[in-house]
């Protein structure tokens, strides 16, 4: 796409963002209810559990603790995102770039949305630890996270997967009657404005990549798929599990390769494959072995039969 066409689309972003901002502590003041917040039809495939093995009580906490887990993920990777695209802006050689204009106007309705979900945050059971959580792990996450803040091509690469992931476990409980109100209000509220953030990260992507460095672009060929993969896995960590009496870490890796949960993933991997085959990122023939195992695909990027 033409720099002339990608600046033109990005200004229709920007007056799309201007046109209607909205404060979640006003336009949104609602509250969770005080039992099952995610229907059984959107929790347990998600988190790998077959009906009946809970008590109805066990699962309005498996809800709760499932939730809590995915809004600290939420509010996590948002930070990382304001962090990276804070040192886009620092670096950038022309401010008034609309370009520039656009990550204030992301990283403004980002930070709207994390006190959102920090206030519904505030509304559940404190959060179960994480018991995978020690020193090595969390050297290893800073690590990561300093990469995908430092390298851009990477970090668009990160975008578009942290926007599809949830656009599409967020969708479908919007969708579902049983899901708790406010939480369906507040999925409906983000999808919303992540749907241009989606837009502009798959219209920079191609321009990014032109400029990207040899490390960059080997970050996104064959770690990016492990990035993915582990981000969605952790949505839901091993303490949910043990905080309804279930044995944490077995329960957790029995759930990474439940069919329903690994279908989920699928079904939100394949469009970020597919955004860097349009962008260029990746060649149809030539799929990664990484990413051809995140979204179980062949070299050409098609889906096969597991």
């Amino acid at each position: 796409m033409a720099q002339a066409t990608v600046t033109r689309r990005v200004e229709k972003l920007n007056n799309a963002s201007s046109a209607r901002v909205v404060e979640p502590d006003q336009d949104l003041p609602g509250k969770l209810g005080d039992g099952q917040l995610l229907p059984d039809e959107i929790l347990l495939p998600t988190v790998g559990i077959d009906d009946g093995i809970l008590s109805p009580e066990q699962t309005v906490t498996l809800s709760r603790q499932a939730l809590a887990s995915i809004t600290t993920a939420g509010l996590q990777f948002e930070a990382i995102l304001i962090a990276g695209f804070g040192l886009q802006i620092a670096g950038a050689p022309d401010y008034t770039d609309p370009r520039v204009t656009y990550l204030l106007h992301e990283m403004g309705e980002e930070t709207r949305h994390s006190r959102l979900f920090a206030r519904m945050l505030a509304q559940l059971e404190p959060p179960a630890p994480n018991p995978i959580d020690n020193w090595l792990v969390d050297n290893v996450a800073n690590t990561v996270i300093h990469q995908i803040v430092h390298n851009p091509a990477l970090l668009y690469t990160m975008v578009i997967a942290g926007e599809e992931i949830p656009d599409l476990l967020q969708k479908r409980a919007a969708d579902h009657p049983d899901t708790d109100p406010f939480v369906r209000a507040v999925n409906r509220y983000h999808r919303q404005e992540e749907a241009r953030h989606l837009a502009f990260a798959r219209m920079m992507l191609p321009e990014v990549w032109e400029r990207a460095s040899v490390i960059d672009k080997s970050l996104v060929r064959f770690l990016a798929p492990t990035f993915i993969r582990e981000m969605y896995e952790n949505l839901i960590h091993a303490g949910v599990f043990g905080a309804v009496g279930l044995p944490a870490v077995t329960a957790w890796r029995a759930a990474r390769n439940h069919p329903g949960r690994v279908q989920v993933r699928l079904d939100a991997t394949r469009p970020v494959l597919n955004a860097l085959i349009d962008a260029g990122v990746l060649e149809r023939g030539k799929v990664p072995t990484a990413w051809r195992g995140l979204c179980a695909v062949d070299p050409d990027g098609h889906p096969v039969t597991r």
